[in-house]
C-alpha cells in the first residue's frame, strides 16, 4: 500500500486559484503483477495416466502459497525429456494466499519416460513430471505400477539422460559388498553408493524419482509419498544443523544392469531411508533389506502437517495394545536396546537363532490379526504387486512368528497411546521369514524429542544369491 499526497507543495499555486486550503487525501495502489511465495511442483497431481504413443489429454493441479490476488495470463509450456506434450494454463487470478494452478495438458508422447515442464508464475519456478508408460497388448493401457518392464524402461530412461561417467557411478556390480553399502547416517555417498540426487539436473532428477516411483507402493503416506516426505524431514533437519542434512544427499544405484531377464538390484535412500529391490528374471525376489526413521517425527509446512512414520508406529502400539496383560508379560524381554539390531549397513550381524517373547499362535484372533497389520505399513511401501505377494508369504507364516518389546514402561493392554513415549521403547516382529524392528531414540536435531528408527529384513531373502 503506497500514500500519495495530492497537495505535494502546491499551495501557493492553488491560492492562486482561490482555493484556501488544502486537504491531503489517499489513493490505494493495488499491485499490478503476480505474485506468490512458493510453487510446490512436488506434491503435483495429475488426473490420468500417460501412455506413449498414444494422444493424451489431462490436468495437472499445482499448489501455490503467498498469492496476491492479482490477474494472470494464459501461457504454454512444453515438454522436454519425452516431448510431444504441451501443458496449457488458461488466464485466471490468483488467490490471496493459498491457491491451486489447473493445467490442462494435450498431446502424444514420443516415448517412455518422464515428460517435464518448466513452470514460471508469479516470480516462482519449478518442474512439473509426468511419468509416460508404454502399451501393453492390443488393449493400448498403460502396464500396471510397479510392474518390472515399467521399472526397467524408466531405468534406461534414466540412463540416457546420463553422461557416460554418470552412467558409471550409478551402473554397479551385482556382489554382496555393493548390496551391504547402505546406512542411516547422514554421510551422502561417503558410506553409500551411486549419483547424489544434489548431482543431477532437474530432467535427470526427475527422471531417477519416476524410477524410485514405479518402484515403490501407492497405499496413501507409505511408499512414494512416505520416501518423498523422509527426503523432506532432512531438509527441515538442514534448516537447523550443518550436520549433512539435505534431500540432495539422497543416492540412486543399479547393482547390475536393469533387465527383465536378469538379476540386478535397485538400491536408493539416504539418511533415515534405505531401500534395496532385487529382480531376476522379470520378477521381484527380494525387497529387503530397508530402513526408515524420522526427525522431526512430525512437522507442519505450507499449512500441511506431514507424519511419515505414524502408520508404523501406531500399528505397532495397536498390536501391543490387543495383548492381554499375560500376554504382554509373556512378550516382554528386560533387555535395553538403543537402536535397531540388524542396523543398516551392518556386514557382521546376523539374525539371532532364538525367537523371544510370545507366539503368535496363542494369541487371539484379534491380536493375530493386529500382528499382521503391524506389518503392513512396511510392506506397503513396495510394488503393488509385491505387496500381494509378500502379505501372502508372512500371512501363511503367521502362526510360527514371534513378537517381542522392551522399556515401553508405561505400556497397558488395551491402551494404544501408552506406547512408544520415550527414549528405548522398543518392538520385533520375528518371523520365519519377517524381520521387523521399531525402536524410539532421543532425537539428535531435537533433542527434547523422541524420534523413529525401524528396520525391515527378511530372513531367507536378504541378498538373496549374493
Amino acid at each position: 500500500m503506497k500514500m500519495k499526497s495530492l497537495c505535494l507543495g502546491f499551495f501557493s499555486l492553488l491560492t492562486l486559484w482561490g482555493v484556501q486550503s488544502c486537504k491531503e487525501s489517499t489513493s490505494t495502489v493495488t499491485p499490478s503483477s503476480p505474485s506468490i511465495t512458493t510453487l510446490d511442483c512436488s506434491s503435483t497431481t495429475f488426473s490420468s495416466t500417460a501412455t506413449s504413443g498414444t494422444a493424451y489429454s489431462g490436468t495437472a493441479t499445482i499448489a501455490y502459497t503467498g498469492g496476491n490476488g492479482v490477474a494472470y495470463t494464459a501461457s504454454t509450456v512444453t515438454s522436454t525429456g519425452v516431448t510431444g506434450l504441451t501443458a496449457t494454463l488458461s488466464a485466471g487470478t490468483l488467490a490471496s494466499g493459498a491457491g491451486t494452478l489447473s493445467y490442462l495438458i494435450t498431446g502424444t508422447p514420443a516415448s517412455t519416460g518422464t515428460a517435464v515442464f518448466a513452470i514460471t508464475l508469479g516470480g516462482q519456478s519449478c518442474s512439473v513430471s509426468l511419468t509416460v508408460g508404454t502399451t501393453s497388448g492390443t488393449g493400448g493401457t498403460g502396464t500396471t505400477t510397479g510392474s518390472v518392464s515399467q521399472v526397467v524402461e524408466l531405468a534406461n530412461a534414466f540412463l540416457a539422460t546420463l553422461s557416460t561417467s554418470q552412467q558409471s557411478s550409478v551402473v554397479l556390480a551385482l556382489n554382496l559388498t555393493n548390496a551391504k553399502k547402505w546406512s542411516n547416517l547422514p554421510c551422502g555417498v561417503q558410506c553409500r553408493q551411486g549419483l547424489a540426487f544434489s548431482t543431477l539436473s532437474a530432467t535427470q532428477l526427475a527422471a531417477a524419482k519416476a524410477v524410485i516411483q514405479a518402484a515403490s507402493g501407492t497405499t496413501a503416506n507409505e511408499g512414494y509419498s512416505e520416501f518423498l516426505q523422509i527426503n523432506s524431514a532432512d531438509d527441515v533437519l538442514g534448516t537447523k544443523s550443518s550436520g549433512g542434512y539435505s534431500s540432495g544427499y539422497y543416492i540412486i544405484a543399479f547393482l547390475g544392469t536393469p533387465s527383465t531377464t536378469g538379476k540386478w538390484m535397485l538400491q536408493f535412500g539416504g539418511h533415515h531411508y534405505a531401500q534395496s529391490v532385487t529382480y531376476e528374471a522379470g520378477s521381484v525376489v527380494s525387497t529387503t533389506p530397508s530402513h526408515q526413521g524420522i526427525e522431526p517425527k512430525s512437522w507442519t509446512a505450507n499449512g500441511v502437517t506431514y507424519s511419515p512414520l505414524a502408520e508404523e508406529r501406531n500399528g505397532m502400539a495397536n498390536m501391543l495394545a490387543s495383548f492381554t496383560s499375560t500376554e504382554l508379560a509373556a512378550a516382554k524381554i528386560t533387555s535395553t536396546f538403543s537402536d535397531v539390531t540388524m542396523v543398516p549397513g551392518s556386514t557382521t550381524n546376523t539374525f539371532p537363532t532364538t525367537k523371544l517373547g510370545v507366539k503368535v499362535s496363542t494369541l487371539s484372533t484379534t491380536a493375530q490379526a493386529k500382528v499382521l497389520a503391524a506389518m503392513m505399513p512396511w510392506v506397503n511401501d513396495l510394488d503393488d504387486a509385491s505387496v500381494i505377494a509378500f502379505t501372502k508369504i508372512y500371512s501363511n507364516e503367521l502362526a510360527d512368528t514371534y513378537v517381542t518389546y522392551a522399556s515401553n514402561t508405561s505400556g497397558t493392554s488395551g491402551n494404544a497411546s501408552t506406547f512408544f513415549t520415550s527414549n528405548t521403547d522398543y518392538v520385533r516382529i520375528d518371523g520365519p521369514s519377517v524381520w521387523i524392528e521399531f525402536i524410539c531414540q532421543t532425537g539428535v536435531v531435537y533433542p527434547a524429542e523422541i524420534h523413529y528408527h525401524s528396520v525391515y529384513r527378511d530372513h531367507k531373502r536378504d541378498y538373496i544369491g549374493l
